[in-house]
């Protein structure tokens, strides 16, 4: 088999040597297999990776973020930034549609006049925030003015451009999406599989592959044995250890394993009175036992790290310290705070009540489900009577964690690719994705600081200081730096590039 691993230093400088060429199949169509299905196919909406990995087919962004990280051209062929909050971005001519209509500068202003708007709700519209104003300067020139620098402002132009009047005219994009990408919407399967075709009127000229298949296994061990019985030709990151090890020996398939650009992570709910307390999340987190995680659920197959800078980063300091597993310090912790076992019956208790809590993550993961279950009987045997909820990710996502009902949640991050992005919404009082309520002044003003200025190492101090403080008051305790890993048969008949994003150009013919 043919597998690249890379350290998690080299991150960053990823850049997938292309895999030997095979003989080409008789048919131009690929089938990836993904573990959740979209929630949504309009790009400015979307919130798990099978929509924004999809989304980034069927549309182009102004940049495309190459597997290094580095923002490209892409629908702009060109950009200026004459003063520091100022970007001054040039289209390509005669871009369309895949419908065949115009996409202009107005689809370009349209687009990110409504995810700054408040009103619409875009779940990512912190990242956009400092943009103040977009103008139309003429068909083919587009002005971005900023309220401040904005470092990490390139890195976010690859969402997708929408049509303006398509939208206007009561177009739902969400399920009929329509976009300057490479590929086109076919027919969407809920639940079941996405069917794509090549968009003839891509600027860059139809992809290699002619069809793509997004089908939705959402168990990770089925989804590898749908992919070794030949139903599918790639599968990607979340997977299950055993499989990794077992795909990784076979001949048949060629593949990536990588540090990833993303973490596994407990979030707290603060608002919630029992969590409130830092000490008390402190107490909590001594309970997680991230080398028994990491090293026996995971299999080694992510990387243990305390804080929630990326190893890979360049703002990561290795002089950061999350609390680390202690039962007994755990307990003292408890009792210091009022929790003693007064009645000897095995559980902490203070004033009449027991000390409980609720575990919670989503059944599509079954390394997920594992190491909640293996917390709940740490918590039990330190006296917290815990309780275990796994549904369906749909439900534990939208309907739960987003809406701020959880205790203690396991989730994941991906897509990292400033620290930014997994900080700035995430910690900021009253910030789009903060589910846990967290809010300090001090880090809401270091994560402006380090958006703000442009100096790199201005920004990692800004970031270290409040990692710094978030390992110290733990809105998160983050378990582990995810790997990444990319299986692919070896009859795909395109050079395959891959990225730790984890999105699919790479894998239709059109390699950076």
């Amino acid at each position: 088999m043919k597998t690249l691993l890379l350290t998690t230093s080299a991150i960053v400088a990823l850049s997938f040597m292309p895999a030997q060429m095979a003989v080409a199949q008789d048919t131009q169509t690929l089938v990836v297999g993904a573990d959740v299905d979209a929630g949504t196919l309009d790009p400015r909406l979307t919130r798990d990776t099978t929509a924004a990995r999809t989304a980034d087919l069927i549309y182009s962004g102004l940049v495309h973020i190459t597997p290094s990280l580095e923002p490209v051209p892409d629908l702009a062929e060109s950009w200026e930034n004459p003063d520091p909050t100022t970007f001054i971005f040039k289209l390509r001519p005669d871009l369309t549609f895949s419908d065949g209509s115009p996409l202009t500068a107005e689809d370009v202003v349209f687009t990110y006049t409504t995810i700054v708007d408040p009103d619409f709700n875009a779940p990512q519209r912190a990242l956009y925030s400092p943009i103040s104003a977009v103008e139309a300067l003429d068909p083919l020139t587009v002005k971005f003015t900023l309220s401040a620098p904005y470092a990490p402002l390139l890195s976010y132009l690859d969402i997708g451009i929408v049509p303006k009047a398509l939208v206007e005219g009561g177009a739902d994009l969400a399920l009929n999406p329509v976009g300057a990408g490479p590929m086109k919407l076919v027919s969407w399967d809920r639940g079941s599989e996405i069917v794509l075709e090549a968009n003839e009127n891509y600027w860059r000229g139809a992809p290699e592959i002619e069809n793509v298949t997004i089908r939705i296994i959402g168990d990770n061990s089925a989804r590898a044995q749908a992919f070794e019985a030949g139903d599918l030709d790639v599968i990607q990151s979340p997977l299950s250890p055993q499989d990794i090890e077992r795909l990784e020996a076979d001949d048949r398939f060629g593949g990536v394993i990588t540090a990833g650009l993303g973490i596994n992570y407990i979030n707290f709910n603060t608002n919630d009175p029992l969590l409130s307390d830092p000490a008390m999340r402190t107490a909590f987190a001594k309970l997680i036992d991230q080398e028994t995680i990491v090293n026996d659920i995971y299999q080694g197959v992510d990387e243990i790290t305390n804080s929630i800078l990326l190893p890979s980063s360049w703002a990561y300091s290795d002089t950061i310290s999350q609390p680390t597993f202690d039962i007994e310090g755990a307990i003292a912790d408890f009792n210091a705070l009022g929790w003693t076992d007064s009645n000897a019956d095995g559980i902490l208790d203070k004033d009449g009540q027991d000390l409980e809590v609720t575990l919670s993550t989503h059944s599509e993961d079954p390394n997920r489900v594992q190491t909640v279950e293996y917390l709940q009987a740490i918590f039990e045997s330190a006296g917290v009577r815990a309780a275990a909820q796994i549904t369906d990710w749909p439900s534990f996502s939208t309907n739960y964690v987003q809406k701020g009902m959880h205790q203690i949640a396991l989730l994941g991050w991906l897509n990292i690719v400033d620290p930014d992005r997994l900080m700035f919404a995430q910690f900021t009082t009253d910030g789009p994705t903060n589910w846990g309520g967290y809010s300090n002044p001090e880090v809401d003003a270091l994560l402006q600081e380090g958006r703000t200025t442009l100096d790199q190492a201005e920004r990692a101090a800004a970031y270290q200081a409040a990692a710094t403080i978030l390992a110290e008051e733990l809105p998160y305790y983050v378990i582990s730096a995810q790997g990444y890993q990319l299986f692919y048969a070896n009859d795909i008949p395109v050079e395959v590039q891959a990225t730790p994003r984890g999105n699919l150009r790479g894998l239709i013919g059109l390699a950076d």
